[in-house]
């Protein structure tokens, strides 16, 4: 008892106690700034690899960011990402950054399937399918549920089998060979159910995008219902969108 009671005094409490307010640490990329200063606009549509910037005017998509900051590394004084990890929205158009523009991303609460928020409000079960991912989004929502994080407190976690789940989460660019085993996934769900695509890759394929090794016909067929962007996510990203979605404000 003595020593846990040391350990607790040296490094403090290990969860976050409030996910909504948390400051994120070191040199994480949020949501982008885009100012109105003039800059050569076909260099800086050169430097994204996915084709994330837009010009005339300057436009920055989450969705197909990968967050290398190489855009605000080359001009400063037009971008600069900040520490703002609430980024998640279930309105595909919220995610893109226009210049001059510095409103939050949000949820669209008008949006929302109204019974998303009558069935899943207290309690959201999720299965999550890798189609293709390299594993890093993979690694960071298995941390939204752990010890620090602790999404469980909330009612949110993930299940092994698609018929203990309320919904699906895709990571990945949906490899064709992922398809089919992702089909089978959601309609194994019962219904009502929601899908959420997390990270870069699932949302628009990211650097993938025109391979011809995918196959995303799946989202073309089923309605998304949040969007996360990040390269990989943060836990708190998931965590916010996801409490958002289903209206839990603590």
């Amino acid at each position: 008892m003595l020593n846990n009671l040391k350990i607790l005094f040296r490094q403090g409490k290990q969860f976050i106690p409030d996910v909504r307010t948390a400051e994120v640490p070191g040199i994480f990329r949020g949501r982008p700034v885009i100012s109105r200063a003039p800059v050569d606009e076909e260099q800086l549509l050169r430097l994204c690899p996915t084709g994330a910037i837009g010009i005339s005017p300057v436009s920055i998509d989450l969705g197909r960011c990968t967050f290398c900051g190489e855009c605000a590394v080359a001009f400063p004084g037009k971008i600069r990402f900040t520490k703002d990890y609430k980024i998640a929205s279930n309105v595909r158009d919220r995610l893109i950054i226009r210049e001059g523009e510095e409103q939050p991303v949000r949820v669209d609460p008008d949006s929302v399937r109204k019974e998303i928020r009558r069935i899943f409000g207290g309690s959201l079960k999720l299965r999550q399918v890798s189609a293709g991912g390299d594993n890093s989004c993979e690694m960071e929502l298995n941390a939204a549920g752990n010890v620090n994080f602790d999404m469980g407190r909330f009612g949110i976690e993930f299940v092994a089998s698609p018929r203990h789940a309320d919904g699906l989460v895709i990571t990945g660019p949906v490899t064709e060979n992922m398809a089919e085993p992702l089909r089978i996934c959601y309609e194994a769900i019962p219904s009502p159910k929601l899908i959420i695509l997390a990270g870069t890759d699932a949302i628009s394929g990211g650097i993938f995008e025109d391979s011809p090794a995918l196959d995303r016909s799946f989202l073309d067929q089923y309605p998304v219902d949040l969007y996360i962007p990040g390269n990989p996510v943060h836990p708190l990203t998931f965590i916010n969108g996801v409490l958002d979605l289903i209206g839990r404000k603590r």
